[in-house]
């Protein structure tokens, strides 16, 4: 699953994250075929399951958004004399900063279960809320709003 790219440079893929998170002491369970059922998961490890997975499928979502926004911006700048142009350039460097936010801002919010079984799943958590009203910003970007 791939991420914001720009100019060939990859920003973290949600694979990545998993692979950092458990580089970091965090155990994000691998089920396979068995995956649980994410309407009910039942403990600890269903749970970081299905918040990776709504994380995941928000980044998705988010790709999907900016390419289109991104495309809208360049089609404002196809429009405007030099002097004018820098919205696709504007929406990259926004898009930049908020990743590195986001990140941030949910690191900062697993410290309320540091070391815990539950960190894990608050920082996905909190990735695929910021990351669905990010989605949200770029449709309105995208629509005018």
């Amino acid at each position: 699953m791939m991420a914001f790219t720009q100019n060939g440079n990859r920003f973290m893929t949600y694979k990545s994250v998993l692979v950092g998170l458990a580089f970091a002491g965090f155990a994000i369970p691998a089920f396979g075929e068995d995956a649980p059922d994410c309407k009910d998961p039942q403990n600890q490890s269903e749970m970081t399951y299905c918040a990776g997975e709504d994380s995941a499928k928000a980044d998705k979502a988010l790709n999907a958004q900016y390419k289109v926004t991104r495309a809208s911006q360049a089609e404002t700048d196809a429009a405007l004399t030099d002097d004018l142009k820098g919205a696709e350039k504007s929406l990259v460097k926004a898009q930049r900063a908020w990743i590195a936010f986001r990140d941030a801002e949910c690191e900062l919010e697993g410290f309320q279960a540091r070391g815990g079984t539950m960190e894990p799943m608050l920082v996905e958590g909190c990735k695929a809320r910021l990351t669905i009203e990010r989605t949200r910003q770029l449709k309105g970007l995208n629509e005018g709003l």
